[in-house]
């Protein structure tokens, strides 16, 4: 492998997912435009950004399932135990989300615990409601895209990506011309019937791959057990709860803060702007995983690529921010009024270093998943929530900072936090693979 890895060869491995994740995040853009266009447009536009963090955090658990499926699905054995391991976690956090969404639960945490005004709080179950297929179909489609990605069938993923935006913009079109529905669950339902097609089409691209590993007998060197499965899974599992589970303190930080509907409303468009050129380097972790080993050509070649995507997305994201193009995405595009435009150019600009951020987290993350050493990517997470919360905290209680600003500038002095932790361990892992067998 390390003689045939190069910059082009990364780079035809990387594009599909790229657009995998360039095309989700076109997403939140398109329903956050359609939301605006509708009725009540920041009621709405907040109703929706409450019940898309709740559905994130149920979510949460199942996302890393596709770096577990890219790094351990080798033969019969492993892919039937991964499989099941899935299906079971996908049904608890279905559980879970049925639980959440009980009225005394749900109206106990929108309402007395975030503060949400009462009609904010009913658009918000609404939506919940809507998003509850959201979940699980999340981890059935990222487990067969694990399989896709080690069967390098990149591009297969992309067709699956394909298929959900056609689904959820035309779900999203009918019901605006609709005009029946409330924007919020306008964008739930778009969403949900998008992702649920796509994991359909994801199980039914990656066919011939199952046969293909269903025929594979296993082998000593690798099996997997229900005990293996989830002392390698539990810290990815942390690592994404952790990280998600922080968006609800987020909303109640901004619930509490200066401007709180206006930040509630406007931090998901800025959010969905700057995950356009996060999802750049989100794609770039399974890449690492399917490509690095122990040879330092494919590490330093993996790092080039890596060095390379940073400083591309940092220029992207500045390109909006920084210009006049600002007014153009968020009030012609996104469809915000004026004065919310304004709003959110402060936290756009704060966020600018990101994408950049995440990049680099990936490429980490990669190197120690690859390593089998999952356990302080979950360090570094609790880290990065610590810090968002922290800043939270002393920006809105002592500074008093608008919400939507103070929420920027925590999560980017959280993700430092993780960056900076996760150097030692990384360095440890390939100082180890430079020492002769």
């Amino acid at each position: 492998m390390d003689k045939r890895l190069t910059q082009a060869t990364i780079f035809r491995f990387w594009a599909p997912l790229a657009a995998t994740w360039l095309m989700m995040s076109v997403e939140g853009p398109f329903l956050a435009a359609v939301i605006a266009r509708l009725a009540d447009a920041k009621f709405n536009l907040a109703a929706y950004g409450v019940a898309f963090s709740f559905a994130l955090i149920v979510e949460a658990p199942i996302i890393m399932i596709m770096s577990a499926s890219t790094a351990l699905v080798k033969n019969r054995q492993t892919y039937y135990k991964l499989r099941n391991f899935t299906f079971l976690l996908n049904l608890g956090i279905t559980v879970a989300m049925l639980i959440g969404l009980t009225p005394p639960v749900f109206r106990f945490v929108a309402e007395t615990l975030i503060g949400l005004p009462t009609p904010i709080a009913d658009l918000t179950y609404g939506a919940s409601v809507l998003l509850l297929p959201w979940p699980a179909a999340i981890g059935f489609r990222r487990f067969y895209q694990g399989i896709l990605i080690t069967g390098n069938r990149t591009r297969r993923v992309a067709y699956g990506t394909v298929i959900r935006l056609a689904a959820m913009s035309a779900t999203g079109i009918v019901l605006y011309l609709d005009q029946r529905l409330p924007g919020a669950w306008v964008g739930a339902s778009a969403l949900s019937v998008g992702v649920t097609l796509e994991a359909i089409a994801t199980r039914q691209m990656a066919r011939q791959l199952i046969h293909k590993l269903t025929r594979q007998a296993g082998d000593d060197a690798h099996t997997l057990s229900y005990k293996g499965i989830l002392r390698f899974y539990w810290p990815l599992a942390m690592t994404s709860i952790l990280s998600l589970g922080v968006q609800p303190l987020v909303t109640f930080f901004m619930g509490h803060s200066r401007y709180p509907v206006e930040s509630l409303a406007v931090l998901p468009v800025v959010n969905s702007l700057v995950f356009i050129f996060r999802s750049m380097g989100l794609s770039f972790q399974e890449v690492g995983i399917a490509l690095m080993d122990r040879e330092e050509h494919s590490y330093r070649q993996i790092r080039q690529f890596a060095f390379t995507l940073s400083l591309a997305v940092l220029a992207g994201l500045g390109l909006v921010v920084w210009t006049p193009l600002s007014g153009f995405w968020f009030h012609t595009v996104s469809g915000l009024s004026e004065q919310l435009a304004a709003f959110a150019l402060t936290p756009a600009r704060i966020l600018l270093l990101m994408p950049t951020f995440s990049v680099l987290i990936s490429f980490q993350r990669a190197i120690l998943v690859k390593a089998n050493k999952t356990a302080p990517i979950s360090w570094a997470t609790a880290i990065e929530v610590c810090g968002i919360i922290l800043t939270l905290w002393l920006s809105t209680r002592y500074f008093h900072l608008v919400g939507a600003t103070a929420a920027a500038t925590g999560f980017i002095i959280g993700r430092i936090g993780a960056n900076l932790w996760l150097t030692r361990p990384c360095w440890q892992i390939r100082k180890s693979n430079r020492q002769p067998a």
